[in-house]
Parts: C-alpha cells; structure tokens; sequence
C-alpha cells in the first residue's frame, strides 16, 4: 500500500499551517474588519481567496476530476519546489529524472540542496527504464518525467511510464505541459489508479495564459492536501484568479487555436525539410519544432539579427545541431521561411 506519508520530510509532519483571515470566516457579504484591508477600493482591497474555490471548481469539471485533486500555482514552477521541500531532505534524499528535460527540476532540487539524478534517454529520445532504476535507491523520493518532453518534442511510450509510475517507490510527477497539442491521452483518466502519480498541466502553452503564471498539479487528495498545506496563503491573487475564470470558460477558442497549431506544425515542418541547410526535423507532439540545421549556431545568429528569436539547443544532450522553434502565427512562420530562404552561410561561419 502507497503512504504517503512515510514520504514526508518530519518537518511537514507535523507543521502547524498558517490560518489566515480568509481560512476563519470565508461566508457572504458581511463586515470585514478581521485581516487588516483597506476598507477602500472594492474589490482589490481584499486578500483573494486562499482557497480558490470558485476556479478549482471550474478547473476540476473542465479535467473531469474532483476539486480535491486539485492544486493551483504560481505556474507549475511552484508545484514543482513545493513537492521536493515536503518530500525531499536536504543533502539526504535524492530526485531522479531524465535528459535532456525540462531545466527547472533541477534548478528547484539545487535551490533545496536535493541531489538531482538525471537519466540520459535512449538514443531515439525514449525513457531508460534501466537507467532510471540504476540510480534509485531508498533515498529516491520523487521522479520527474516531463511527456510530451522538452526540448526533444516527442511523447514516451505510455507502458514505459506506467512500468515507473507502478514500480518507482515514492512520488512520479509527469508533467503534461503540452499535452494539448499530443496524439496521446492525458494521464488525468488513470489518476485513481496511481496513488503515487502528480500530473502537472499548466494555462501557459494551449490556453494561451502564459502571462497570468497559474499551473496546475492532479494528484490524489492525500497529496493535494500537503501542497494546500506548505504553500503560501495568498499564492494566486485575485486578478490572476479571474483572469484564468475567464480564459478556461472559452473552450471553443482554446480548440480553435489548438488546431491552427498543429496545423502550422505540419505545414513549417515540411518546408524546413526543402531547405538545404536542414538536415532533420523531429517529429513533434509538442508546440515547437526541433530542426536540425548544418550551422545551428550561425543559423541562430542571422535569425536574432533580423528579429527572429529560437531558442539555441545545440549543445544540450542528443540535441546536437538543433534549433527550437516555437509555432507562431501563419505570418510568423512565413516571415521565418523567408528569412532563412536568404540565409548564406558564407556569411555566418562558425568560429574555428
């Protein structure tokens, strides 16, 4: 049997949560002289709700899950720290994860002083499961997956990641940014029958919503019930609160906008492939394209000199050569193709 709480760390044993004013009287209308408000400028003079009831409502009947699987952050960024402080101790347990990935697992498991175990995938950018179990050991607490993957694009085989999720003794977070734009099903269906499974999804990619940072983490209510407990009171304010009410209530947009992607994705992947200095496009289930160019590097320079910003990745792990291209706009992408089509390499040469 899973228990959870054999994973925390002591400390959030038996913490004591702060209680706000908002935790001791969350009713109606009423006189609030209680949290030390302005009483001025309705309605930003009040703490927003610490709870955010009203959109993990939302958010849970949108994911087909119960408000208790809920927990709303700062971007998943903050789902992200708070798992490794409650169940990782410093400088004694360890997280594992894979590479290339996501950079901010380890940046949140150095600013803890956590070990961070990284697992290079396969060379055809699958999951190591080998790999993965030679470096767990008893101190292993949370393991880190992140499909569809960042930066290689690609999903991992589904029964791969249900062997780890099933076998790996502590907390599996698979992190689903950009489920959206995937051929695969989320993991959110399963969530019952994985205890030990955080399922991160986030406002950021398909919803569009990268500007109001509101992540959100799936998990089993025993879990949710920790991060509700060790995060800060007033995490998400009220202006991100409402602007997240807003943006999820319009499904029908966020559908549209999923599609013109992926329809971009398809049409710029083929015309990279007809220009010379390509020598390979990944296939992706992401909202970016991993392209292969003969001079990255120097690619990369030209297109920041006419204002046309990727992302370099040519020297991350089984990334070699490879610049990151997000889908943009029809236009954006035609300008991008206009713009390499004059490329001349003679004119960015790598340096010796």
């Amino acid at each position: 049997m899973f228990d959870i709480h054999s994973l925390l760390r002591k400390n959030i044993r038996s913490l004591t949560p702060y209680s706000s004013a908002r935790d001791e009287y969350a009713g109606g209308d009423a006189i609030l002289l209680d949290a030390n408000e302005n009483p001025f400028n309705d309605p930003y003079n009040r703490y927003p709700d610490p709870h955010q009831q009203k959109l993990k409502s939302r958010i849970a009947a949108l994911k087909s899950v119960k408000p208790g699987n809920v927990f709303i952050g700062n971007g998943s960024d903050e789902a992200i720290d708070l798992l490794i402080r409650a169940f990782c101790e410093p400088r004694v347990d360890n997280i594992i994860s894979i590479s290339p990935t996501y950079g901010m697992y380890r940046v949140c498991a150095d600013i803890n002083d956590v070990a961070y175990r990284p697992a290079l995938l396969t060379p055809d950018r699958q999951l190591d499961i080998l790999s993965i179990q030679e470096l767990t050991d008893e101190n292993s607490k949370l393991l880190f997956l992140c499909s569809p993957n960042n930066p290689t694009s690609n999903s991992f085989r589904r029964d791969d990641m249900k062997y780890l999720i099933r076998t790996f003794e502590g907390i599996v977070v698979l992190d689903e940014a950009y489920i959206d734009f995937s051929v695969e099903a989320t993991f959110l269906r399963e969530l019952n029958s994985f205890p030990n499974l955080v399922i991160l999804q986030t406002l950021s990619k398909a919803w569009g919503m990268a500007g109001i940072r509101l992540g959100m983490a799936f998990a089993d209510e025993a879990v949710i019930g920790v991060l509700d407990r060790i995060k800060y009171p007033y995490n998400i304010n009220a202006l991100t609160q409402q602007m997240a009410l807003e943006g999820i209530g319009d499904e029908a947009r966020k559908q549209e906008w999923v599609r013109i992607i992926l329809k971009e994705r398809a049409s710029l992947g083929q015309k990279l492939l007809g220009l010379n200095i390509v020598r390979d496009v990944l296939p992706s289930d992401a909202n970016f394209l991993m392209v292969r160019f003969e001079n990255p590097q120097g690619v990369f320079r030209y297109l920041t000199d006419h204002k046309i910003i990727v992302r370099d990745r040519s020297g991350v792990e089984l990334c070699e050569g490879f610049l990151r291209i997000t889908i943009g706009t029809a236009d954006e992408n035609m300008m991008l193709m206009e713009a390499l089509s004059r490329y001349n390499p003679l004119d960015y040469k790598t340096d010796p």
